[in-house]
């Protein structure tokens, strides 16, 4: 259930002293994983439904991106991007292929792709345009110029003055976003679905909306696909879901399946907006991050992952509406592939802990959303036996 008295009091002791304290953590000690499931330094083994807050869409060390990275240390670890390296065009090659043909920066993280992003678009309109839209909800990483374009009080508290230029409207609200739009706009930022806010979908003709509103005015569509990207919801990137191409899109968590990295993509007549010598990310597309990310693509291509998110997501989905009306609990079910979100009328913590002691590894968000973003690779015995699990503990802790 967890890891032996001894070795938890060294561990935490160890942290106390030399760890900065950010981070609630779950008194265990993860030392292994393959596929969907991670074992502790007691050997218990978890099946696990969140793995690597979603960086590990392909599972635990996926075979084929191990392989690759492990090729990739022998012939060169990193160099600058002052040179050319054949890895990192051709990463850039196939994510344009699959998605709207546009180029790539390379990064960090997320949050690194969304500050680019905010730089890009203010680059990229004139210099009296600086207002970014965001929504309420929306989360968009915690550097200053991310938690400010995050419209989440909780995030601000503390830090201030934030970032000036953002504006939030409620997700989903057209109008409203009107009626901040003004001669100050220059782009709107949007998760097509809110990942950290609760798996929040747009309604019918919301993200059409913004399009249109952005053609009108002038002004730039950021997507923020961190979470949504990269096979997630069954196709490439969100937006193929709703047929709404973004002038700029960002990417990170499962890009490089587990390894760090992340991506911005812009059309190609807003890529010069970011000239050298505006903005750079030191190990940004790096050699073993542009292996990893090539192998991910080729793997979820080669073993025809995007057609087993259609067949996981419809397990899951009849799975949980199946238990909502069953388990007055239970509120709402949100899902879009591989994204999951069960709103429960209960301690959201006291179902992770549970499920926890089950060996099953889950995320609560927002308090009461019980989230699940489960590997491509689960296999229908594996996504059976975290449903059961995770009903038996939602009837217990209700």
């Amino acid at each position: 259930m967890s890891i032996e008295p001894s070795k938890t009091d060294a561990i935490r002791d160890q942290f106390e002293r030399f760890v900065v304290p950010n981070y609630g953590r779950f008194p265990v000690e993860l030392v292994r994983g393959e596929g969907s499931h991670v074992w502790d330094s007691a050997n218990r083994r978890y099946l696990d439904l969140f793995p690597g807050w979603g960086c590990n869409l392909l599972g635990h060390c996926p075979s084929p991106v191990v392989a690759a990275v492990k090729a990739q240390v022998d012939e060169l670890i990193h160099v600058p991007n002052t040179w050319y390296t054949a890895s990192q065009g051709r990463w850039a090659e196939l994510l344009s292929e699959r998605s709207f043909g546009g180029q790539a920066f390379f990064c960090n993280s997320g949050t690194e792709a969304n500050e680019a992003a905010i730089k890009l678009v203010r680059l990229h309109t004139p210099r009296e345009r600086f207002k970014i839209i965001t929504f309420t909800g929306g989360f968009h990483g915690r550097t200053l110029g991310a938690t400010a374009a995050t419209g989440q009080v909780k995030y601000h508290e503390g830090i201030g003055p934030l970032m000036a230029g953002f504006r939030y409207a409620p997700f989903g609200d057209l109008e409203a976003v009107r009626k901040l739009v003004d001669d100050e706009t220059c782009a709107i930022m949007v998760e097509p679905v809110q990942g950290e806010g609760g798996i929040n979908l747009p309604p019918p003709g919301f993200l059409e909306g913004l399009r249109e509103m952005c053609d009108a005015q002038e002004m730039l569509l950021v997507f923020d696909e961190v979470q949504t990207g990269c096979g997630r919801t069954g196709e490439w990137f969100a937006y193929q879901h709703f047929g709404v191409v973004p002038d700029v899109m960002t990417l990170a968590k499962s890009l490089c399946g587990g390894i760090a990295g992340g991506a911005l993509l812009t059309k190609p007549e807003i890529a010069p907006s970011l000239r050298p010598g505006m903005h750079a990310a030191t190990f940004g597309g790096n050699p073993i991050a542009a292996a990893a990310g090539i192998a991910t693509l080729e793997m979820i291509e080669d073993q025809r992952l995007l057609e087993r998110v259609g067949v996981l997501s419809d397990y899951f989905r009849s799975r949980f509406q199946e238990l909502a009306a069953a388990c007055s609990s239970i509120s709402e079910v949100r899902i879009l592939g591989l994204m999951i979100g069960l709103q429960v009328d209960a301690d959201g913590a006291a179902v992770v802990q549970r499920c926890l002691e089950e060996g099953l590894l889950v995320n609560c968000t927002q308090e009461r959303v019980i989230r699940l973003l489960p590997a491509m690779t689960l296999s229908d015995s594996e996504a059976e036996e975290g449903c059961n699990i995770l009903a038996q503990v939602i009837r217990e802790v209700s």
